[in-house]
């Protein structure tokens, strides 16, 4: 369909299957962006549970919206997203999830840049919202930092890291033009797909700071998103497809730079996502991931691992030099933000620092010189709630040379709610020398920090963030390794005058960093005993 020139501007493609909870927040949140918006298609892809019925009553009240009913599901996203760009008659079109919706001002704010600097493309910050808790954190914001043109996407490779179709507008001849579409059926990571052939026509793009979209991240749901369901091998091996499928796209159309950045950011954001998460894996898993991995990094060359971020660039290499899994605690916790290089510290016969010493092609040369700031420092900590107060334990770990050569001064530490990001306590201590031995590899730097968990009288998750300080005024900003040794990692009950009692618990993330768990007063005491009780009985 030809968009209409006397059309209102933009159509925004609302896709769902089987959301009736969610899809008329959706629809609602487009209809709300006011007169720029002339219609929204959603299109509901085969669902059972009246989702289709809502979408209806919607309709029936509002003339900008369009149902299109698909008789049979297809799998995925793609194909409803493809079935929406072949109604659209106006001029632009953005895209919806029926679990997400748009902040009011996203379409006038991406629509005006469009306009303004006459962009195929406009595209704005997107935030994921993690439900219930409502944390927000916000997707590639240093590629929207501020507002900015770019005339060739090639002159911004930097471009590719934002794989997301959602928190764009399109002009809707570009997409027809160049024949622009999202793979049909279950395809996992369509987005990839899409996004690599939008940047492949070499459209000219408006860059926005306002935020255009709003990622609902729903892990506790009864069916998770196809992206988010991570735990069979299927959905790594169904992300591999999508980014050879994305680097071929750029490769055929000569972007050989937006190639080389696309396997860049896989070696920085998949490969350490994915690495992270190998110890929640049975054997099986591990195996195929380490053999499917290896097989894929093997079509990578030279170059695209350089142009990594060193962490990511490290685990490609581990991957490709060892033939099985092997050193899971270490690359998850190298593969963390910021990273972490547990000991031991292997060098090679000429004293080149590497990651093991039967793994001398996988070198660390690059600590040799890096700037402390960026330094995969390892700080061991163990946290003991007593009812006279509680004490976390640092034992900061020499890394060839760099630690002692900086000298260690002291260390912030600060308390941070995960849920709001707020610091809700701050603490400073001095490191103290455990070993006199000069630049052992062994050396070690203690420091006790006193936390007053029993004032914080309330539930939550609570990270730990330290800011490691040094003689030569440098500083390195991590998180701590949690200690995992028999009876550290354990629940304790603290007296509180808010709550009356605390339960305190320390625990490893999935990256290995020590963050805290309180439940407060009697009640929440109650809570967690029934949840152990219930693990035990099933």
């Amino acid at each position: 369909m030809e968009p209409r020139q006397d059309a209102a501007p933009v159509t925004v493609v609302v896709i769902g299957y089987d959301d009736a909870a969610h899809v008329a927040d959706a629809v609602r949140s487009a209809l709300a962006q006011g007169p720029a918006v002339g219609e929204v298609i959603a299109v509901d892809d085969c669902s059972t549970d009246g989702s289709g019925a809502l979408l209806d009553a919607l309709a029936a009240r509002d003339p900008r919206l369009t149902v299109v009913r698909r008789t049979t599901n297809s799998g995925g996203c793609g194909t409803p997203r493809n079935d929406g760009i072949a109604r659209v008659s106006s001029p632009y079109l953005m895209f919806l999830d029926s679990d997400d919706v748009l902040p009011l001002g996203a379409v006038d704010a991406l629509l005006g840049a469009a306009v303004q600097h006459r962009a195929d493309v406009a595209s704005g910050l997107c935030v994921r919202r993690e439900l219930p808790s409502g944390r927000e954190v916000e997707w590639q914001p240093e590629l929207y930092a501020k507002a900015s043109v770019v005339a060739r996407p090639a002159r911004r490779p930097r471009l590719v890291r934002d794989t997301l179709c959602v928190n764009k507008l399109y002009r809707t001849d570009f997409l027809r033009e160049h024949g622009v579409r999202f793979p049909d059926g279950r395809f996992v990571y369509e987005d990839f797909v899409f996004t690599a052939r939008v940047l492949a026509a070499g459209p000219r793009l408006a860059l926005v700071p306002d935020r255009v979209y709003v990622w609902h991240v729903r892990r506790a749901a009864d069916r998770l998103s196809l992206s988010l369901d991570r735990a069979a091998i299927d959905n790594w091996q169904a992300r591999l497809d999508a980014h050879r499928q994305a680097v071929d796209t750029f490769l055929d159309a000569s972007q050989k730079r937006l190639a080389r950045a696309a396997r860049a950011h896989f070696l920085d954001h998949s490969l350490r996502m994915y690495a992270r998460e190998l110890g929640l894996r049975d054997a099986e898993y591990r195996a195929q991931w380490w053999k499917r991995t290896r097989a894929y990094l093997a079509t990578f060359d030279t170059a695209d691992f350089e142009a990594a971020p060193a962490p990511g660039r490290v685990a490609g290499r581990l991957v490709l030099a060892a033939d099985e899994p092997r050193d899971l605690p270490r690359l998850k916790e190298f593969a963390a933000r910021p990273a972490r290089l547990l000991p031991p510290y292997a060098r090679a016969p000429d004293g080149t620092p590497v990651w093991a010493a039967d793994l001398p092609r996988v070198d660390l040369e690059h600590l040799r010189y890096r700037p402390m700031r960026l330094l995969p420092v390892c700080v061991d900590a163990v946290l003991r709630p007593r009812a006279h107060g509680t004490r976390l334990g640092l034992r900061l770990h020499e890394l060839y040379g760099r630690v002692a050569d900086a000298g260690p001064r002291a260390v912030d530490v600060e308390l941070v709610d995960r849920h709001s990001g707020e610091v809700v306590q701050r603490r400073t201590a001095r490191w103290t020398a455990l070993d006199e031995r000069g630049r052992d590899e062994r050396d070690l730097w203690s420091a006790s920090v006193a936390l007053d968990l029993a004032g914080l009288g309330r539930a939550g998750t609570w990270d730990i963030r330290l800011r490691l300080r040094f003689a030569d005024g440098s500083h390195r900003d991590t998180t701590p390794h949690a200690v995992a040794h028999p009876g550290v990692l354990r629940r304790s009950a603290v007296p509180s005058l808010r709550a009356g009692v605390l339960l305190v618990q320390p625990y490893a993330t999935h990256s290995g960093a020590l963050a805290v768990r309180t439940a407060s007063g009697l009640r929440g005491a109650a809570s967690v005993v029934r949840r152990k009780v219930s693990r035990l009985l099933h």
